[in-house]
């Protein structure tokens, strides 16, 4: 194990992105489980959530997100979270004791980094790009977003590093969690035991929170656990058909498009005319966010 952690840093440099290394080791293993997934719908006669050209667009996101992250990690955030970890409180080992408390608080900020990216519009400029697709298949997983790591993900794990966990250890965690998630974006499975589907984040728990169904907007935000949905009152079970999708839909098979289209939106919306402070809170609000409006003279104008 030490020689191969030896021969990654030697290949990449001290900055080592840990959850990229696993998202990239698992390639094989994701198109083969999509390869299984995609034959047994295709027995059930199910296939209309495959349409290849959603899949190829999916495909060039999830490369285009692996190879920017990667690089983003290794000019900027690598040396951010190193520099951060240096204002650690304690030394938190890995090691058997420690690992399952270490996944917990990962799963915990993920919960929050998934929530926020949805409820502030800033996140969401780049989430947006993993809930357009009207498909759910298992390459939907890899619909992922360039802006990610200018929009700052990586943030929301600062507190477990601040506590004193290496950030190697944080980023391959939510590698890991990452990694189970691929295996939820899918129609292939149906509702798992009640004891699996209180705890975990199962297909039909995942399903709901692609949902455009206004009950089913904004909920299950687990990455491997649902409890916190739970806990905190965000979870909604699946009951009537799911229809997937954004509210404001973009149809669209550009990457640059699918990237780009809400974080310009964000901005468009910051520069048009109007009070300081209500421009701004653009940036901050929910994507649903509009400027109040009165009638000044008869002309439609903001409010402070």
């Amino acid at each position: 194990m030490e020689t191969l952690v030896a021969e990654v840093h030697a290949l990449l440099g001290p900055h080592v992105d840990w959850k990229q290394v696993l998202l990239t080791a698992m390639v094989p293993l994701f198109l083969l489980a999509f390869a299984i997934e995609f034959a047994v719908m295709r027995r059930q006669q199910r296939i209309q959530g495959f349409e290849w050209r959603d899949i190829l667009t999916n495909l060039g996101l999830g490369g285009s997100y692996q190879i920017f992250e990667t690089i983003a990690h290794l000019l900027v955030t690598g040396a951010a979270v190193i520099w951060i970890y240096q204002f650690r409180l304690f030394d938190i080992p890995v090691n058997a004791w420690t690992i399952l408390p270490i996944f917990f608080g990962v799963e915990f900020c993920y919960y929050w980094f998934h929530r926020g990216s949805h409820r502030i519009r800033w996140f969401w400029s780049a989430h947006v790009v993993h809930h357009s697709s009207e498909r759910m298949n298992m390459t939907t997983a890899m619909r992922q977003s360039l802006l990610y790591s200018i929009t700052g993900w990586w943030l929301f794990f600062m507190p477990l590093v601040l506590l004193g966990v290496h950030p190697a250890a944080v980023f391959f965690l939510y590698g890991v969690n990452l990694t189970y998630q691929y295996f939820v974006h899918t129609e292939s499975v149906g509702k798992l035991h009640p004891f699996i589907e209180y705890w975990f984040n199962t297909p039909s728990h995942h399903r709901v929170h692609h949902g455009k169904n206004p009950q089913y907007i904004d909920k299950n935000y687990g990455g491997v656990l649902i409890c916190f949905d739970r806990w905190f009152g965000t979870f909604e079970p699946e009951e009537e058909a799911v229809v997937y999708g954004i509210p404001k839909q973009i149809h669209s098979h550009n990457i640059l498009t699918l990237n780009f289209h809400e974080f310009l939106d964000m901005w468009r919306d910051v520069l048009r005319p109007g009070p300081l402070w209500q421009r701004l809170k653009h940036l901050w609000a929910p994507p649903e966010y509009e400027r109040p409006e009165t009638v000044v003279k008869g002309q439609p104008t903001t409010t402070p």
